[in-house]
């Protein structure tokens, strides 16, 4: 049997990267994916029917997870299209990187809003729909940056280290319910945003594995937690980074 059979999961910020890894490594485990996309509208809409050639009810959404009222709407429309919705896996993300001397208070705040806001917005939304079928688990996608800090990154650790503390105080307050909250945080991962990275080889000389970790082996990280496999796990940070943070 499929993991993750049946279940109903909505996924933000998936057309690209970690988010689409995600998105493919649930419908392969059988479970019905709803995610969201904003800019990349055709990716987007490539991964919708690719979804959906795996044989599962899949649906996009075009929606900014960093605005409260569209988090709502898009919460509602997903219950509505799907019937329900037992994972919530926050994604949604951006860089904004400059020494802090340098930053503008643009760069701070379009990526608290972003990265940070949009994990309240989703979860507040998401959570009365899991409260009344007493069952859920809430995914939130941090990093290890968020743990260490990084040089140059002073608005996207701010960001990535608020979603370890929402996580982990979401978990105390849903769990009677039968809601479970954990954050996977992702080392140097090979994607997109890193692949013209000046310092990549330092960063690889700092991992064990001396490897950078694949979308997929995130996902694979996300299909557990949103499994019954990880029932009795609840306000967790899950680290994929081949040792980096020992």
């Amino acid at each position: 049997m499929k993991l993750l059979e049946g279940k109903i999961a909505l996924i933000t910020g998936a057309s690209k990267g970690i988010g689409r890894a995600i998105a493919l490594a649930y419908a392969t485990q059988g479970a019905k994916v709803a995610f969201t996309y904003l800019s990349s509208v055709e990716k987007g809409q490539a991964l919708e029917a690719e979804l959906q050639a795996l044989g599962v009810q899949a649906k996009g959404y075009r929606s900014d997870a960093s605005i409260y009222a569209e988090a709502e709407t898009l919460v509602n429309q997903v219950t509505a299209d799907f019937g329900g919705l037992d994972i919530l896996i926050n994604n949604a993300g951006i860089t904004k990187d400059g020494l802090l001397m340098r930053m503008s208070e643009e760069q701070w705040d379009s990526v608290i809003q972003i990265n940070l806001k949009s994990v309240f917005n989703l979860t507040k939304s998401a959570m009365k729909q899991m409260m009344k079928q007493k069952y859920g688990s809430i995914i939130n996608l941090t990093s290890v940056v968020g743990i260490r800090g990084n040089a140059g990154q002073a608005n996207y650790a701010a960001s990535k280290a608020g979603i370890i503390g929402f996580t982990k105080s979401v978990a105390l307050e849903l769990g009677s319910r039968n809601i479970r909250s954990n954050a996977i945080a992702p080392g140097f991962i090979e994607t997109e945003m890193t692949h013209d990275l000046a310092n990549k080889e330092e960063w690889l000389k700092g991992i064990p594995l001396r490897r950078g970790g694949t979308a997929e082996e995130v996902a694979d990280c996300a299909v557990f937690l949103g499994s019954d496999m990880s029932k009795y796990i609840s306000g967790q940070v899950l680290q994929v980074d081949g040792g980096m943070l020992t």
